[in-house]
C-alpha cells in the first residue's frame, strides 16, 4: 500500500493494493472500504474512490481485513503522501492519536472492568470529542466483537459491565479531528491479553516524521 500511494494515483487504487496482499497471503475478504485522503479524511467514516493523491495529503486507513482462516486483522495508519515533512496541524493531531492509544493500552490487563477503562482513560481535547471514535476498545476475532468499550460521553447511554480476561484480543483506537477541520487523524492497534497484562500484535510502525520535531 506504501508504494501504490503516490501523488496521481487514486484512494482506490491504494485501497486494492490491500486487497491484493491479502489473497495473495491466503486471506479471504475486506468487511469495508475506510481510506481516506486530504480533506475527506475529515470527518471518518468516508469510503475510498477516485480522488487523486496529491502530495502533502494525509492518507488514513482501517483494514477490517478478514485474513488467512478468517482470522480478522482489524489496523489503522495514517500516512502522509508524498516525501514532504508534514506540518505543524497534522503533526499536532498525530500525536494526540498516538498519546491516545498507547496511553489507553497501558491499562490492559486481566480483571480490569470496562468502566474503569472507560472513566480513566486518556482524555480528548475538547475540540477533538465531538468527532471522537464510536469506541475507545473493541473485541476481536473473526470479525469486530464484543465488548464495545465506550467512551465516557457514551457510557449512560451504551456501557455496560464485564472486565478483561487473558486471551481476549482487543483492538485500541482514536480519530482526532476538529469539527470543520482539514485533516484528520485515524491509529488503531491490535492487543492480545495476557496473564500479566497485553502482548502488541500490531508491528507496523508509527510514522516518525510525524511524531519528531
Amino acid at each position: 500500500m506504501r508504494q501504490a500511494m503516490r501523488a496521481g494515483a487514486t484512494e482506490n487504487d491504494v485501497w486494492a493494493a490491500l486487497h491484493a496482499g491479502n489473497i495473495r497471503r491466503g486471506g479471504e475478504w475486506i468487511e469495508t472500504r475506510l481510506l481516506s485522503s486530504g480533506p475527506r479524511t475529515n470527518p471518518w467514516y468516508q469510503e475510498c474512490g477516485p480522488r487523486v493523491l496529491r502530495d502533502g495529503d494525509l492518507v488514513a486507513l482501517d483494514t477490517d481485513l478478514i485474513g488467512v482462516y478468517g482470522m480478522c486483522v482489524d489496523v489503522s495508519r495514517t500516512w502522509i503522501c508524498g516525501d514532504v515533512e508534514p506540518t505543524a496541524e497534522q503533526k499536532h493531531l498525530y500525536r494526540i492519536a498516538h498519546e491516545h492509544i498507547t496511553t489507553n493500552a497501558k491499562m490492559v490487563k486481566p480483571g480490569v472492568k470496562f468502566t474503569e477503562l472507560t472513566r480513566n482513560g486518556h482524555r480528548l481535547p475538547e475540540s477533538c470529542r465531538a468527532q471522537r471514535y464510536r469506541v475507545m476498545f473493541h473485541g476481536v476475532g473473526l470479525c469486530d466483537e464484543y465488548p464495545c468499550i465506550r467512551y465516557p460521553e457514551d457510557l449512560d447511554s451504551y456501557g455496560y459491565e464485564g472486565e478483561l480476561q487473558a486471551g481476549m484480543i482487543l483492538c485500541v483506537e482514536a480519530y482526532v479531528g476538529e469539527v470543520g477541520g482539514k485533516d484528520g487523524v485515524k491509529l488503531e492497534n491490535q492487543l492480545l491479553v495476557t496473564d500479566t497484562g497485553y502482548e502488541l500484535l500490531t508491528h507496523y510502525p508509527f510514522e516518525e516524521s510525524f511524531l519528531h520535531d
